[in-house]
């Protein structure tokens, strides 16, 4: 660019905007700007962007569920099997039965997994065993996984829900009802029907 004799440079005036035009170009890049966001999935910052414009949008809330990361969705299911098998603290124990008061163990299992995920499972502890994806170690239990205990050949012939922290729900035999418990001395295995 030229510059004058002095030194300094030669610019064409800048045309100048009203204070309003000013507020008006500013919300209207902010509301752009929070639109670019939600599109794009950046959920953290179209909150921001929706706090700075003073507006909150639904689209936003909704792009946050469709990005959720696979752990928060396997999560969510858990707290869904672990509400439903909650309400059935305190059910009392009867063979064959799956519900709605009264439970067996794979009883209890098929009745939780239906109405919290809508997953059908065989009432029978071994079937349901063979239906799930099988865990190799006790630590690596989650809210939510199957905790089988099975003879010395490997047939399973009780099932509980794991709860976390080393305890389990089950409706454990006659005479007893559905609660929550450490998990006794047995030969378990263990499987997992919520997936990341």
């Amino acid at each position: 660019m030229p510059s004058s004799h002095d030194g300094a440079s030669m610019r064409a005036p800048r045309p100048t905007l009203s204070s309003r035009a000013r507020s008006t170009t500013l919300r209207l890049t902010t509301v752009a700007l929070a639109a670019a966001f939600a599109v794009s999935g950046f959920a953290g910052t179209t909150s921001e962007a929706s706090a700075a414009t003073g507006t909150t949008s639904s689209s936003a809330s909704s792009t946050q569920t469709q990005h959720l990361s696979a752990a928060q969705r396997a999560n969510r299911r858990a707290d869904r099997v672990m509400n439903v098998t909650r309400n059935q603290h305190g059910d009392p124990y009867q063979y064959g039965a799956a519900g709605p008061n009264r439970f067996d163990c794979s009883g209890l299992v098929m009745y939780v997994y239906q109405h919290a995920l809508g997953k059908s499972l065989p009432h029978s502890a071994d079937m349901q065993m063979h239906r799930a994806d099988r865990i190799w170690h006790r630590s690596h239990l989650r809210r939510g996984d199957l905790v089988f205990q099975v003879d010395s050949g490997g047939y399973a012939y009780h099932v509980g829900i794991y709860a976390g922290n080393g305890y389990m729900w089950d409706a454990p035999h006659s005479g007893a009802r559905v609660h929550k418990h450490k998990m006794y001395h047995a030969r378990w295995h263990y499987g997992r029907l919520i997936q990341r």
